[in-house]
């Protein structure tokens, strides 16, 4: 039997019972990297055999796992988070095991998409899931004038590295359409910022970390912007200012008593905005009022 098994995206506690029951049951536990997994493994005291299954050698343990499935052993695929097969490899042994009529089962389970669509805010009826967009700009473009005009909600997974390349062309195709870029699922620093297309690239310009799912607003008469918008045309015209959502959070993290230097590095990595940038308002804020409260009162 080959089941594919949805494993944590963050927290380790998101995982089913019967993930659990059929990680335990499986004779081997195919995985991306066995050193990320078997944190997870030993975690719930999962002690299996364990071989590497990633995009780099996916298709050299094809033969290797396929022969395992017609020899009757159970095994399990997960990926490093989330449900393999999707964006992780899985699909190619679930089609050959089907194509040779091996026993093949998909747990239901963790992943970053339905989450960062419904956190988006934006419709989830319908919605296209366009996976990671090409690493070539041709054949990116292409992707983008090929959905461009669909009504519903587009999703696209984004490397850190990448978004600022990706979303500045979709801003060429799409325009400056309405969207949220979803951080750190089910993770301590998740968070969804939500607005344009050329807000979310004033706050990724400067650097992001983290696991990403863009979401993207589908073609509507009522867009915010229907014409094409160039990244010259968003500096020069002022569209690219700077984004204070951070502000107000940096105002109860300091009334609540942290430090300017903890907030500053705290907002610092997650909003992508100088902590110079950040201590300096919060100096500008009125004093705290533990800060000036009597020490006799």
């Amino acid at each position: 039997m080959l089941t594919l098994v949805p494993t944590p995206i963050g927290s380790l506690e998101d995982i089913t019972l019967r993930a659990l029951r059929v990680l335990r049951e499986a004779d081997i536990i195919a995985c991306e990297d066995t050193r990320t997994s078997g944190i997870l493994l030993r975690h719930y005291d999962i002690h299996k055999p364990l071989t590497s299954f990633h995009v780099h050698n996916e298709n050299d343990k094809l033969p290797l796992l396929l022969e395992k499935l017609r020899e009757g052993v159970n095994v399990a695929v997960i990926s490093d988070a989330g449900t393999p097969g999707i964006s992780d490899p899985g699909w190619i042994l679930l089609r050959r095991a089907m194509d040779e009529g091996l026993a093949v089962d998909v747990l239901p389970g963790p992943n970053a998409l339905i989450p960062a669509v419904l956190l988006s805010g934006l419709s989830p009826q319908p919605f296209m899931f366009a996976g990671f967009p090409p690493e070539k700009h041709g054949e990116r473009v292409r992707l983008f004038e090929a959905v461009k005009d669909f009504a519903g909600t587009l999703c696209f997974y984004v490397s850190p590295h990448k978004v600022s390349r990706d979303i500045a062309d979709m801003l060429e195709v799409f325009g400056d359409r309405e969207a949220a870029l979803v951080r750190e699922i089910s993770k301590i620093h998740q968070e969804s910022v939500r607005g344009t297309l050329s807000v979310i690239f004033g706050r990724v310009s400067g650097g992001i970390r983290g696991e990403l799912v863009l979401v993207v607003a589908g073609r509507d008469k009522k867009a915010i912007c229907t014409h094409k918008t160039t990244i010259t045309q968003i500096v020069d015209g002022g569209n690219m200012a700077a984004d204070d959502s951070w502000k107000d959070e940096a105002s109860s993290m300091y009334q609540a008593g942290m430090s300017v230097k903890d907030t500053a590095s705290s907002l610092s990595e997650r909003y992508s905005v100088p902590k110079n940038d950040v201590k300096k308002y919060l100096i500008s804020l009125p004093p705290r009022q533990q800060d000036t409260a009597s020490p006799h009162a």
